[in-house]
């Protein structure tokens, strides 16, 4: 009998590349990650052209900037990028951090005092006529929106995804 791969919660795992290279139910590709921060934000795919990204646990899409052979029993490879083993994928605050200054769709640049209101981890009305569902939110520093985070919009609120622990009160 042949045991069906599966993944492993303490391992990281290399994303296949394409479907047609899946072996774990429900892993997903890099190829969809791609796609997905494409659609979803307007962010290249070149602008990942320099990592691999890796799976550990259920959804949790790690991007490393090296090669490692897979699997590898590690605590840590590069940084969190994004959720996807949900109704809808969420990026972390890492990755929009990190990668959110290539953004051209789905973005919200707040005044200072909202972005204040943002990063203290409250959430707040706004008036938004884009997409609902995860955005990417900036402040303006310098002539340029700066990614601050990760917030959920929904019927007219929104809702910062700041965790609890990187709440600051500006």
């Amino acid at each position: 009998m042949t045991e069906t791969p599966e993944n492993v919660g303490q391992r990281f795992d290399r994303l296949p590349a394409t479907a047609d290279e899946r072996v774990v139910d429900g892993r997903p590709t890099r190829s969809e990650v791609l796609e997905w921060w494409d659609e979803r934000f307007g962010i290249a795919p070149e602008t990942f052209a320099d990592h691999s990204f890796w799976e550990r646990g259920a959804g949790k899409i790690w991007a490393f900037t090296d090669d490692a052979a897979s699997p590898v029993d590690i605590e840590g490879l590069g940084m969190a990028v994004l959720r996807t083993r949900r109704e809808h994928w969420k990026p972390t605050l890492e990755a929009v951090q990190r990668f959110g200054g290539a953004a051209d769709r789905n973005v919200v640049t707040l005044s200072r005092e909202r972005a204040r209101t943002f990063v203290a981890g409250e959430d707040q009305e706004l008036d938004w006529d884009g997409d609902w569902g995860y955005l990417i939110v900036a402040h303006e520093l310098a002539g340029e929106p700066e990614p601050l985070g990760v917030a959920l919009y929904v019927h007219g609120e929104l809702r910062s995804q700041v965790p609890k622990g990187r709440r600051r009160e500006l």
